[in-house]
């Protein structure tokens, strides 16, 4: 069987495996640095969609593939939904999510209300037009990290209906239940296999 090869527009090597392990075999998916794209596009848009949409139409402009790029953010209620679209850069530039993590903590100290939720958007874009998926999960932010595992905010966050964090949770499970793994579904799902 011939593997439909997909360019993800991503160096997040984290979020390459994630969706690679989603998406089984019959998929090849392949990120930035693959197709020799070295440079940091970057995300000067104000939403998750105006992101993914800056993304994935600069790859299939410069290099010819057809592309999907995603934009994740964590929103937090009681913050006004940041960190929103500045998830990865909320403490500063340098991306660092203990720095991330012990933000939003600080942020929430005393706080009653801990609701929040992933979303995650994904921009499909091929000559034939732009296509966006949409994978949203709710859950609260714990007051202190557990787990090791995934990445990002995943040790503060417990997914609605859980007991445990996307930190202590193996990939399949999260994957099973994540914004990322939702919105993935849905953009393989318009693939009509």
């Amino acid at each position: 069987m011939n593997k439909i090869k997909l360019v993800f527009a991503t160096n997040n090597a984290h979020k390459l495996e994630e969706v690679s392990q989603m998406l089984g075999d019959r998929y090849e998916i392949v990120g930035l640095q693959q197709i020799g794209c070295n440079k940091a596009i970057p995300e000067t848009a104000y939403t998750l969609e105006g992101n993914a949409l800056i993304k994935a139409p600069y790859v299939e402009e410069k290099y010819g593939f057809d592309c999907f790029a995603d934009d994740t953010g964590l929103e937090v209620e009681a913050l006004g939904n940041e960190p929103g679209v500045y998830s990865a850069r909320y403490a500063g530039i340098d991306k660092d999510s203990e720095a991330n993590m012990n933000k939003v903590l600080a942020k929430l100290e005393g706080q009653a209300n801990r609701n929040a939720r992933f979303r995650t958007v994904i921009a499909y874009v091929t000559d034939a037009g732009e296509t966006l998926f949409d994978g949203i999960v709710e859950g609260e932010i714990l007051t202190e990290k557990r787990g090791g595992k995934g990445f990002g905010y995943d040790p503060i966050f417990m997914p609605k209906g859980f007991d445990v964090t996307f930190a202590e949770m193996d990939a399949a499970s999260k994957n099973e239940i994540s914004h990322r793994g939702r919105a993935t579904r849905l953009f393989i799902a318009s693939f009509g296999k």
